[in-house]
């Protein structure tokens, strides 16, 4: 209940059957075609390499996302060769379009090349980056700490289906009444709660972190003292909770070994940072930049301030404007 997955299907226009892939296909291998264009391995590389790095580990191990890849890939491809015939990249605006997204595009390859340089340059001198890293560890402990953790269990009042949210207030005020008094609150969550799945354990959540919840559950979670104390009710994206708490973990230093790949992950992304910065610092530094001051005020339409003076008038008075 807390917590929610969605998947979303998507159909695709055609199928390809699923075989084990035992021979790469060569660069320039057709995949995929038709009368007016073709799709090729060295096409559907350099597209998959457009992806997120998260998105394109493990992309092809789904047969649909590969056929739905390659079937826009050769639309793509089919209205680019009709664009083609019809010579529309060889109208004047057209072009200066298309020499645009290639500087835009190779722009983006030279800062991806830097940033590869860059990468490389911190690994080959990792020793160095390893001692920096065990400085900035010993220095700061505090912030390489395993958060605070709490264990409780919880009733739910769900209004996201079920109840109106005072009726869910209400209703968890006289279950919180109920537990004051000597109620059993797994026997009540087993009873009541609209959490299906903790309740049938008794309400127990488990061990979590604060930010893994709903954060005016967390919160309310987090500020319970000790073992055994009741939550007034609570309301949260759910609906109204009462909370129980069955255990709380202090916050604890994380031993180098564990904070280290996120202290190198740190210096490393700021050495590739610098980098960067240091390439476009050199650009904007060349001493052969020039302007045309004239030209580019040119591109500002000038407007005579008396005229503008005239609308503004007009705009905060239009009925006495139409009666001059």
């Amino acid at each position: 209940m807390l917590r929610a997955l969605l998947v979303v299907g998507a159909g695709c226009s055609f199928a390809f059957p699923v075989v084990a892939a035992e021979v790469v296909p060569a660069p320039d291998t057709i995949l995929l075609s038709n009368s007016l264009a073709a799709v090729t391995r060295r096409d559907y590389d350099a597209e998959v390499s457009r992806l997120p790095a998260d998105v394109r580990e493990g992309f092809a191990n789904n047969p649909r996302r590969v056929t739905e890849l390659l079937t826009r890939m050769l639309m793509q491809k089919s209205l680019a060769a009709q664009a083609r015939a019809a010579k529309l990249d060889a109208d004047p605006q057209n072009a200066a379009r298309i020499a645009f997204e290639t500087d835009r595009l190779l722009a983006a390859m030279e800062i991806d090349a830097v940033e590869r340089a860059a990468r490389a340059e911190f690994d080959a001198n990792l020793e160095r980056y390893e001692t920096r890293a065990r400085e900035l560890y010993l220095v700061n402990k505090s912030a390489y700490m395993h958060p605070a953790e709490v264990n409780a269990a919880h009733i739910l009042f769900d209004t996201t289906k079920k109840y109106a949210s005072e009726d869910a207030r209400r209703k968890a005020e006289e279950v919180r009444a109920k537990l004051v008094a000597g109620a059993d609150f797994a026997t009540l969550a087993r009873e009541l709660s609209d959490d299906r799945v903790s309740g049938e354990k008794g309400g127990e959540l488990g061990w979590f972190i604060e930010k893994q919840m709903d954060p005016a559950f967390g919160a309310a979670a987090f500020a319970l003292a000790k073992p055994g104390d009741l939550s007034p009710p609570v309301r949260s994206a759910f609906g109204w909770h009462i909370i129980k708490l069955e255990g709380k973990r202090p916050a604890t230093p994380q031993p180098y070994a564990e904070a280290r790949e996120l202290i190198l992950a740190e210096l490393r992304q700021r050495f590739v940072n610098e980098k960067r910065d240091a390439a476009f610092a050199a650009i904007r530094a060349d001493p052969k930049t020039a302007a045309n001051g004239e030209a580019i005020d040119a591109l500002v339409p000038k407007v005579d301030p008396e005229v503008l003076r005239r609308a503004q008038e007009a705009a905060r008075h239009p009925a006495s404007s139409t009666a001059k």
